[in-house]
């Protein structure tokens, strides 16, 4: 008799495997050039999120409609996608060039085009990861429009319920809601979503906008108008991929324009053979570093913490304006992305700094020695990581010779999700791990625990996890990293892909020095296994001020000592 014990999947496996198959599924379905996400072509990628159920989309597998969840992926995706049956994924083909006005999502940079009343172009240019990020939420929000739509069809006629009809009558309405007709739509919106008054009147002001008041039920009038149509007249919603994307993905272009553009403005100003660091942050801490003190003429004594706080708020762009004036005139080189990566650049050549403004300890005869370069980068957006920073890092051609640029350091600092600790506290990664694979990348950070610790934010240092999507995580996944012997404190998406990048530049290529300086910190932006403290439950605000200023003065700090 066989003794082999029976093996019960984890629910951690079977997420785990969801995200692989979903994975796979959306790269099949990219090379096929279009699905109907709710045919049944679509169907694996349905079921896979349905199992999966992430934190981020909180209650997607149970009747009742997610409204934070919805709110986090309209916020992500162009004004007005609820209304089109046609959704066409494109490489940057021209239409920055035509009669049509950009939409940019307000979470994301991207340019997307309402073609017409059924079609929404939207612009990949950051590779893959942006793929997966659009269409995993497309899942999620044509599952949500069928939870509206098996609510109010009542038979296969087409009729619908009272509470649509009512629905339908506010959202054509031309003219401007009153409050008493505001709530009567809204009570007839939450029997149609399955939620109570006070839950739809709590998010109702964060869904409108200065032109759309009564946003939210436009987009579950237009959800549920495309999933009746789809039940009824078996007119399905389709998501295309054009040629030249298909044709386009993988192959470094947008990548290597940025890159080139960068080396050719320090070639032209002299600064490609100083000792240059680069650091991949947000456009503001590094250079309200070095300039808010002069710029503001803020004494010693005064929280410097308190004047970057008051820079952050968004009433204050007179003061914004004036540290930006301060830098522009001591040095700074501002590069707006023309490439379609949407990652720009700042340029500081620190030679040109008044060092006894600064706030920060450094050794002045460093500055005046070796005269270092400071290139700050934008963000980028998972696998873009890798592309940007491998075509960085290559050497110039100049004049029919190759320049290797003198790289002295490679910093990145970002937000990550954090499984132990809170929002705002920050993580010393050791060793990066990229999701569904072993692949795993220990490396020598530059910043420690101690280097960020007796500053009032707590500090975890410990191993981290690349993601594929931070949109498909759930906690039986996060507590096996975090519970395991890998020992991760914290997930995010492209850790994995600039160390491979740094890896392959450094110890194989020959493109930059094998003894590069890395430093990686990350402040918290949620903690996914505690619940209401998702990215769905809402930004940072002002909580992600000192973390943010205390990892970007200790990166100086390191550069100039």
């Amino acid at each position: 008799m066989s003794n082999k014990k029976h093996h019960e999947r984890t629910r951690a496996q079977e997420s785990s495997n969801a995200i692989e198959r979903m994975y796979v599924t959306m790269r099949h379905l990219f090379n096929r050039g279009f699905y109907k996400p709710m045919g049944i072509s679509g169907e694996t990628l349905r079921q896979a999120l349905l199992l999966l159920r992430p934190e981020i989309y909180g209650s997607v597998g149970e009747e009742k409609a997610e409204l934070e969840g919805l709110l986090y992926v309209i916020d992500r995706l162009p004004v007005g996608i609820e209304e089109c049956t046609f959704i066409n994924l494109t490489s940057d083909e021209g239409y920055s060039n035509s009669h049509f006005k950009p939409i940019i999502p307000e979470k994301r940079r991207r340019n997307c085009y309402r073609i017409d009343a059924e079609q929404m172009n939207i612009e990949i240019t950051r590779g893959r990861s942006e793929i997966y990020d659009i269409l995993t939420h497309i899942t999620f929000i044509f599952i949500e429009s069928h939870k509206i739509s098996n609510r109010v069809l009542i038979d296969e006629s087409g009729a619908t319920t009272r509470d649509w009809v009512k629905l339908e009558k506010a959202v054509l309405s031309k003219t401007k809601l009153t409050q008493t007709e505001r709530e009567i739509a809204i009570t007839h919106t939450a029997n149609i979503l399955g939620r109570t008054f006070d839950e739809l009147r709590a998010v109702y002001a964060d869904f409108s906008t200065p032109t759309k008041p009564e946003r939210l039920l436009h987009i579950v009038y237009w959800l549920g108008k495309l999933a009746i149509e789809e039940q009824i007249n078996n007119n399905k919603r389709t998501v295309t991929f054009s040629p030249v994307l298909r044709e386009r993905l993988g192959h470094h272009i947008h990548g290597e324009i940025w890159a080139n553009t960068i080396k050719e403005v320090l070639y032209k100003n002299d600064l490609l053979e100083r000792p240059i660091h680069i650091i991949s942050a947000n456009m503001h801490s590094v250079m309200n570093t070095l300039f808010a003190p002069s710029a503001l003429k803020t004494s010693a004594s005064k929280d410097i913490y308190g004047v970057y706080e008051s820079l952050s708020k968004k009433e204050n762009n007179d003061l914004r304006n004036k540290v930006t004036k301060e830098a522009l005139q001591k040095g700074m080189i501002y590069i707006e992305d023309a490439s379609g990566t949407k990652i720009d650049v700042q340029i500081f050549d620190t030679s040109k700094l008044d060092v006894s403004k600064l706030d920060v300890p450094i050794k002045d005869a460093k500055i005046a020695s070796e005269k270092p370069v400071i290139l700050v980068m934008d963000y980028a957006f998972g696998e873009q990581a890798y592309e940007t920073i491998d075509e960085l890092l290559k050497p110039y051609k100049a004049k029919g010779s190759k320049i290797h640029m003198n790289i002295d350091s490679i910093s990145i600092m970002g937000k990550a999700g954090i499984l132990e600790g809170g929002k705002g506290d920050i993580m010393i990664p050791t060793a990066h791990i990229f999701e569904g694979t072993a692949d795993n990348y220990p490396f020598v950070n530059e910043l420690s625990k101690q280097d960020l610790e007796g500053h009032g934010v707590d500090v975890y240092e410990g191993t981290m996890i690349t993601v594929l999507g931070t949109s498909l995580q759930n906690k039986d996944i996060l507590k096996f990293f975090y519970n395991s012997t890998w020992r991760v404190i914290g997930l995010e998406m492209e850790g994995a892909h600039y160390q491979k990048a740094i890896q392959a530049a450094s110890k194989v290529r020959g493109s930059i020095g094998p003894d590069v300086k890395v430093r990686y910190a990350y402040y918290a932006s949620d903690n996914p296994l505690e619940t209401g403290a998702t990215l769905a439950s809402g930004g940072l605000g002002t909580t992600g001020v000192k973390p943010t200023y205390l990892i970007t003065r200790k990166i100086i700090e390191q550069i100039f000592n």
